[in-house]
């Protein structure tokens, strides 16, 4: 049902380039049936669109604390965001 699903836009800070975390959360945001991207930022941070139900992106912004190994995660600040702007899948962008 559409009103299950929600979106939002995260910014995650820390350790949190150079460690695989685009592409970790590339796979976990295919396990978990969500849309949209993740992308480095150049002050270091990761920025990413989460879209799909509301459990799995509930699900995904706690995932995000912990990131892969290596990653030392020190804040995930996110606002709800319009899902009309995630893409169908999910995707690393630059």
């Amino acid at each position: 049902m559409m009103e299950d699903r929600r979106a939002a836009l995260v910014r995650i800070t820390g350790r949190v380039q150079g460690v695989s975390f685009r592409a970790w959360t590339y796979d976990e945001a295919e396990r978990l049936g969500l849309d949209g991207w993740v992308r480095n930022e150049s002050d270091g941070s990761v920025t990413a669109l989460i879209a799909g139900p509301d459990d799995a992106v509930g699900t995904m912004l706690d995932r995000f604390w912990k990131g892969p190994p290596g990653a030392s995660v020190t804040d995930v600040a996110s606002e709800e965001a319009s899902a009309v702007h995630a893409p169908a899948g999910f995707r690393i962008t630059r």
